[in-house]
């Protein structure tokens, strides 16, 4: 703004500069911001301070070569760098989840993977980093672990979290990262070359997708069922897949211990390594004991990815690998070149929290209230949406809609937010260039009960709107 004013001679030469104090306030940003702006403009000769009097617009000699103006200077050199010919890759053209950062203000955020502020454990989690705030746990995690991570809480998942899948491991096979979507991206570097073969569910996870997609070009979309993966002779044809059998992404599923008996033995006989990504187990885990397929494993070639994202909160960014010692050692070299560690004041307060008992009472309040809040929704759809498929497996937090087939869900979508409804359209999911469009995935723990009623209503007067 300022310079632009200097440039095209709006500010004339010795004008005086409104105080730093003034501007800030005109502004509404901090004093300390507008000093060094006009500390920047001095050193780039645009403005002069002078001693008790404040800041003054410099005589510049616009003639002067030396002093061409920034838009002269764009205009002799229009292109700078051609960035997109360097780009090795362009993730921002990738079909994701787009989800809005505001979407707290609007009164029915029905949201996968959010979470609602009132089910967050304050006080239990303000004890634990409290915790972590001692002097002598600081003197524990405050050091850099270089590759490694908090002992203590390798051994608390070991203890409180992993067994509730029925899986049992050494501390050398697990490493932590930084939520389920950094162990993904690790993996696709390990693992991937351009020819490598990787099967994902479709639907599927579109993250996993992508991720796999910007190394590989032979991603192959892998069918399901009302089970979740189907064991067919495309599997066989991996040599990788990507699973998510507790709640399949995003049916939310769950696969029965038959269907994972049968997927393993077509891994083994074919050399396929399973990625298996617990999504959502920990909440399926609370109203049926089928085993992680990691835990059925007898030969070493599932790796487990979990994560406290839709347990506790998304912010954390803590998760972890389950692995062949191999694998995890691997995963350890490759995760210090990126980031070292997870850090560590973090995971030592999750540690606390683990041992101190407050996971697994928080565990048995939000499974509750989505017990609670599952309720209501099916309540609700039946009313409004009556004649639409829905599919909610065990546990799950959310459903998957299919409407009619004329149905545009990012149509719905759009008329939806104009009611202060928020909800996920379920085109991204698929792969291909003409993905479905009469899909949707409703998620509840990211609204409260009192607002699900009046929520779906909501949605069913926009499908209405649309004709459906």
């Amino acid at each position: 703004m300022i310079v632009a004013a200097i440039e095209e001679r709006r500010l004339a030469a010795n004008a005086r500069m409104p105080s730093s104090r003034e501007l800030a306030l005109s502004l509404g940003v901090a004093r300390n911001t507008v000093v060094l702006a006009y500390r920047q403009l001095v050193d780039e000769g645009l403005l002069e301070s002078r001693e008790r009097s404040g800041y003054f617009v410099a005589d510049l000699d616009f003639d002067d070569p030396s002093h061409a103006t920034h838009a002269e200077m764009r205009a002799r050199s229009p292109l700078g760098p051609d960035w997109s010919s360097r780009f090795g890759l362009t993730p921002s053209t990738q079909r994701n989840i787009v989800k809005k950062i505001d979407w707290l203000r609007y009164p029915f955020p029905f949201l996968y993977g959010q979470f609602d502020p009132s089910l967050f454990p304050t006080n239990d989690w303000r004890e634990s980093a409290r915790g972590a705030l001692s002097v002598l746990e600081i003197q524990n995690w405050a050091r850099d672990l270089i590759d490694g991570d908090d002992p203590e809480l390798i051994d608390q998942l070991r203890v409180h979290v992993l067994p509730r899948a029925g899986i049992f491991a050494p501390p050398e096979e697990i490493i932590v990262t930084v939520g389920a979507q950094q162990a993904l991206f690790m993996l696709a570097q390990l693992f991937l070359r351009k020819e490598t073969r990787i099967g994902i569910e479709n639907p599927g996870y579109a993250d996993a997708r992508n991720i796999f997609g910007m190394i590989s070009d032979r991603v192959v979309p892998l069918a399901i069922d009302a089970d979740g993966l189907v064991a067919s002779h495309e599997v066989a044809a991996c040599e990788y897949i990507y699973v998510t059998p507790a709640h399949q992404c995003p049916t939310t599923v769950n696969m029965p211990l038959r269907r994972r008996e049968r997927l393993l033995e077509l891994a083994r006989q074919n050399d396929v390594v399973i990625i298996e990504d617990g999504y959502e187990s920990e909440l399926s885990a609370e109203s049926h004991g089928t085993p992680a397929l990691r835990s059925l494993d007898g030969d070493g070639r599932v790796v487990y990815i979990g994560s406290f994202s839709k347990i506790l909160a998304p912010g954390l960014r803590l998760g972890y690998v389950v692995a062949p010692e191999p694998v995890a050692r691997e995963l350890r070299a490759l995760r210090r070149l990126m980031l070292r560690h997870p850090p560590s004041n973090n995971q030592r307060a999750a540690a606390l929290f683990l041992g101190l008992g407050h996971y697994k009472s928080h565990l048995r309040r939000v499974t509750h209230a989505l017990k609670e809040r599952s309720v209501l929704v099916e309540a609700a759809l039946e009313r409004h949406l009556p004649r639409w498929r829905r599919l909610r497996g065990v546990g799950a937090s959310s459903y998957w809609l299919e409407g009619p087939p004329t149905l545009d869900c990012v149509a719905l979508a759009r008329e939806a937010e104009k009611r202060g409804v928020l909800i996920e359209p379920g085109d991204v999911f698929f792969m291909g260039d003409a993905p479905p469009r009469n899909f949707l995935r409703l998620g509840f723990a990211s609204i409260a009960r009192e607002r699900i009623g009046a929520g779906i209503a909501a949605l069913g007067q926009a499908a209405q709107a649309l004709g459906h």
